[in-house]
């Protein structure tokens, strides 16, 4: 089974178009969503999601807390033998699943990232400081951690649920993505990268990274380098 795990916050446009699009996968799974104190009444229509699929859970967080801690607070949860991390958002579209497993259930992988830069699928246009700055802390996370990823910030993630369980995470922000990284490098985890399509949204459409979690990602990739 896969477990799908969705940190949510003030998604009400979208959570519902996202949801229907991961339970159209035809792929055994459970959805387990985390909602971040959302204020925008995503919180109702995540109660009424629940009531209405069997295979889907949600957890309240009772503050804004962030990603990192959204999935933390997630993870218990995971029953399926691999997991995937999906943004609520439409940015990251889950017909890409069947592609994203197969090098785990063929034995080959033990964690799987869709690279927005990576092969040739079709794919919005990107922010140019914000395509910058992931190419930056990219490059900067593979120094540090010895991979040759080209896209280490993607949402799309991909464990077998074991490891991911195992890790001791930490950052509660988008600190999560360094943190994570370094720490399946420092696992010797067979990592594998696979092109995937992208509908980024600009910050007008409600993307909520920004020049601060930047900075934020390099203090957490120099932090877990030092503590290795």
């Amino acid at each position: 089974m896969l477990s799908v795990l969705v940190p949510v916050f003030n998604e009400k446009k979208t959570v519902r178009d996202i949801v229907a699009r991961i339970q159209a996968v035809d792929i055994d799974k459970e959805i387990i969503m985390v909602d971040d104190y959302s204020t925008d009444g995503t919180r109702d229509i995540l109660k009424e999601i629940e009531a209405e699929n069997g295979n889907v859970r949600v957890v309240y967080h009772e503050v804004n807390k962030g990603k990192g801690a959204a999935l933390r607070s997630g993870i218990p949860y995971i029953k399926g033998d691999i997991t995937v991390i999906q943004d609520a958002d439409l940015e990251y579209n889950p017909e890409e699943y069947p592609r994203l497993i197969a090098p785990i259930l063929d034995g080959r992988a033990d964690v799987v990232y869709g690279s927005r830069f990576k092969g040739g699928e079709a794919g919005r246009v990107h922010l140019f400081w914000h395509y910058l700055g992931n190419r930056l802390l990219t490059l900067v996370s593979n120094m540090f951690t010895n991979l040759n990823l080209t896209d280490m910030e993607t949402c799309y993630k991909v464990f077998r649920s074991e490891i991911l369980k195992s890790l001791p995470l930490e950052a509660n922000r988008f600190g999560f993505e360094p943190e994570v990284t370094a720490k399946i490098a420092r696992r010797k985890c067979r990592v594998y990268e696979i092109g995937i399509t992208y509908d980024g949204r600009d910050y007008a459409e409600g993307k909520k990274i920004g020049w601060r979690d930047a900075v934020a990602a390099f203090y957490f990739i120099i932090r877990y380098w030092l503590r290795d």
